[in-house]
């Protein structure tokens, strides 16, 4: 198949912009619409539903974003490969991470990186699901916890503690549990899931707990927790300022769960560019920099 016009639909299908992606590509835009009508008409498939003001794919244009997204991933690497360009970072990064955790410590740190190496672009998509990052086009993702089994790439970054929290005002008027059983007297304000996850002798546990409120963000429970409302589970990015300031304190401590690994994650079955190998080398620096 000819490659005429392959990288000006990438480019659109990422941008959903003609403009956008003359701009990306430092063309025309006539030649971005030229080479996807040529290429349209070469395929006898209509890639694009096009209006005046939007741009997005059909079917048959996502079916083929996809697998020529890989290809053109592929011939960078192969390109790189080729020339000198491993010494210093360049290039594009796709990456997801979830919600709070990458805005909090991820994004600020890859735009540290960014300042760093001005040549690398990045696109970061913030969810808390877990993607196919292979058919999604992704380049890397943080990930918390364990992990499923898969073809992907691995690398451990760093680890996070949860800790069960309540505020002083709560804890005098409520009292402090002293075992797992006497969380069955107090108000457990819960997350996404209907339970907790702590130690009961050598093994974790899944303890189910019940309160008066439940939401699935971290930060209205820990205002919920800071207004005396109850006990929160929350990881310590969200908590370690206030346990700090003797803000909160943590309920049940010998018996919180193990820390969680945090990892960065890609696919099998690229090269480990130099733009990939050094943000993930910086990200493990950083988060676990004294300060983080």
């Amino acid at each position: 198949m000819e490659w005429q016009g392959i990288s000006e639909f990438v480019a659109v299908a990422q941008t959903q912009s003609f403009t956008q992606a003359a701009q990306k590509l430092n063309v025309s835009t006539a030649h971005v619409s030229r080479h996807i009508n040529a290429l349209e008409s070469r395929l006898n498939i209509k890639l694009f539903y096009r209006t005046t003001r939007n741009v997005s794919l059909t079917q048959e244009g996502e079916i083929f974003y996809h697998r020529c997204h890989h290809i053109l991933n592929e011939l960078q690497d192969a390109q790189l490969a080729l020339t000198n360009l491993q010494s210093k970072p360049q290039g594009h990064i796709k990456l997801t991470a979830p919600i709070t955790f990458g805005e909090q410590i991820i994004l600020p740190l890859v735009n540290d990186f960014s300042v760093r190496y001005p040549d690398v672009t990045v696109q970061a998509h913030l969810t808390n699901k877990r993607i196919d990052i292979i058919e999604e086009g992704f380049d890397l993702a943080i990930r918390i916890g364990a992990l499923e089994d898969s073809s992907l790439i691995a690398t451990k970054l760093s680890s996070r503690q949860n800790y069960l929290c309540a505020s002083p005002a709560y804890i005098k008027q409520h009292g402090q549990p002293q075992t797992i059983n006497e969380l069955q007297h107090h108000n457990c304000l819960l997350g996404s899931q209907n339970y907790w996850r702590l130690k009961d002798g050598n093994k974790v546990k899944q303890i189910q707990v019940k309160g008066t409120h439940q939401y699935n963000n971290g930060y209205a429970l820990l205002d919920a927790v800071k207004k005396d409302l109850g006990i929160a589970q929350l990881p310590q990015y969200y908590v370690d300022r206030y346990l700090a300031q003797n803000e909160l304190i943590v309920v049940l401590e010998n018996h919180q769960e193990p820390q969680e690994h945090i990892w960065a994650v890609r696919p099998h079955n690229r090269q480990l560019s130099p733009k990939i190998k050094s943000l993930i080398d910086y990200l493990q620096q950083q988060i676990n920099s004294p300060d983080k």
